[in-house]
């Protein structure tokens, strides 16, 4: 993932929370909203014990959890940046911020301890191929506790988009605009180009980056959650495809 934590480090980290147009309270009553609504997907069993952040960013889903009643929470990112804000954020909450790969999950949780483990937000196409997400789910699989849950939410980017419709307006301000064109250049993966423009007095900055998206069908994360050992429930959460998977 080293490719991804350049491009948040030098680009993304910066201009993140603002990407969403709205409060960080406000994106965790979001995410807590999609959370509670995901679990209802599998019967309940234990109590809320340790979750795992995977992909964490500055903390909305690792506050909805600990908000929920899960503790510890794990929060797990590469971006120092993007984990210095989830801990202003956090108060007396009981989040553990861990600066690591998410492919390192087997080192940071002791197998059969998670009640929960989330990765969520796209975080998951950030990975360099099909072969580590299926590493990455199989790692999920031993550290939950039998009846554990793993949520995933991302984008399927399987299908091909064409001519105008690779420009994607992300956000924009007075002073801020920014803008995402894909390139579907690869079966496997996507590039993505991200373009910000910031006003500086009369002047406009164009910062620019690029890195790669897994392309991931549906079908093909389910069959790979199903082979690990668990029993997937697909949904949706706004645009993004969500798929929760309880450990048999």
């Amino acid at each position: 993932m080293e490719d991804v934590k350049q491009h948040y480090e030098t680009l993304l980290a910066k201009h993140y929370t603002w990407m969403f147009g709205t409060s960080f309270e406000a994106k965790v009553a979001e995410q807590r909203a999609i959370l509670e609504d995901a679990l209802k997907a599998v019967p309940r069993t234990g109590d809320r014990g340790l979750a795992v952040d995977l992909g964490c960013g500055p903390g909305y889903q690792a506050v909805a959890l600990a908000q929920m009643g899960f503790a510890p929470v794990v929060a797990v990112d590469t971006s120092a940046t993007l984990l210095c804000e989830l801990r202003s954020h956090q108060g007396g909450l009981p989040i553990e911020a861990s600066e690591n790969d998410i492919l390192n999950l087997g080192t940071l949780v002791s197998p059969g301890t998670a009640h929960s483990i989330v990765c969520m937000g796209d975080t998951i196409t950030h990975l360099g191929s099909k072969s580590e997400v299926l590493a990455l789910v199989r790692q999920a699989a031993k550290a939950l506790t039998p009846g554990g849950v793993l949520v995933i939410t991302y984008r399927d980017l399987s299908t091909e988009l064409t001519g105008l419709d690779r420009f994607i307006p992300v956000q924009s301000d007075d002073d801020r605009v920014m803008t995402c064109f894909l390139e579907f250049d690869q079966v496997e993966s996507v590039l993505v180009n991200d373009l910000v423009y910031s006003r500086e007095g009369a002047q406009w900055k164009l910062e620019k980056s690029s890195y790669r998206k897994l392309r991931l069908p549906v079908k093909w994360l389910e069959d790979a959650m199903s082979s690990a050992g668990f029993e997937v429930v697909r949904g949706s959460s706004g645009r993004l495809i969500r798929m929760v998977g309880q450990k048999l």
